[in-house]
């Protein structure tokens, strides 16, 4: 029900390019997030979604974060995870669009999941480094697996919880940073807090499911009100956070 009032709020209160005066965040909107173009690489994770939806293996789940809304079990079926754990068909294709629009070298994602959102931020840009972490040493270990299997080879894969994954890495900086997991206001904002000393001016922190819940929302914004942050694009699913200094405080809401 609160995701349902969230998004009738949102319709109301979000606008698309017209109503976007900055520059840079007018070609950010127009460019790559209203892009139509049918990329190659939408066929290649419509075919690695495919596989995921036929695959009966069934999984031992960890779950550190707040679990699935849907599937309560420890043990989950691949094909349901995809259906309910996993980033969307239109949210995949536009992580994708954001990482090529950006030209992302080196990327961290937490939550790796079924590696969706892996393989958008592999393919956009095949000469990159990518970091994924995922708490479930099962479910990290199938993803591996299976993207192994269509020659996915700049992924870096981390068993481990997202606290301790963050304070091992010894990267100085990130272009991109993909909070997928976890949905939970005091543990995304404490990623958020860790992981600031790991943005630069271009940076962009990614978040997802921010209406998920209501402590979602609230640690959104919280992290909008950061004094580090300049500009952010909320797009209902997914939350884009700039750092540009250049760039006066605004918030935009952009419906897809």
């Amino acid at each position: 029900m609160y995701q349902i009032i969230a998004y009738l709020k949102f319709l109301f209160t979000s606008t698309n390019q017209h109503g976007v005066h900055s520059p840079f965040v007018y070609n950010f909107v127009t460019r790559c997030l209203y892009d139509k173009t049918k990329y190659e690489a939408y066929t290649t994770l419509g075919n690695y979604r495919n596989i995921l939806q036929k695959s009966d293996v069934v999984l031992k789940i960890q779950d550190l974060g707040e679990g699935s809304r849907v599937l309560d079990a420890d043990t989950r079926k691949v094909n349901q995870m995809v259906k309910t754990s996993s980033s969307s068909k239109k949210d995949t294709e536009l992580l994708y669009r954001v990482s090529k629009y950006f030209k992302f070298k080196n990327t961290l994602e937490l939550g790796t999941s079924l590696g969706m959102g892996t393989l958008a931020f592999a393919l956009a840009n095949p000469n990159s480094e990518i970091i994924t972490v995922e708490g479930c040493p099962n479910t990290s270990k199938f993803s591996k697996s299976k993207l192994k299997n269509i020659e996915v080879n700049n992924v870096q894969f981390t068993i481990d919880n997202f606290t301790d994954a963050i304070s091992n890495l010894n990267e100085n900086q990130f272009d991109v940073v993909f909070f997928d997991g976890h949905h939970n206001k005091t543990a995304t904002i404490q990623y958020f807090e860790s992981l600031l000393s790991k943005a630069h001016n271009d940076t962009v922190f990614v978040f997802d499911d921010i209406y998920w819940s209501k402590g979602m929302t609230e640690a959104w914004e919280y992290i909008k009100n950061h004094k580090s942050i300049s500009v952010t694009v909320d797009c209902f699913h997914l939350g884009f956070v700039f750092f540009r200094k250049e760039q006066r405080k605004e918030h935009f809401k952009v419906r897809l």
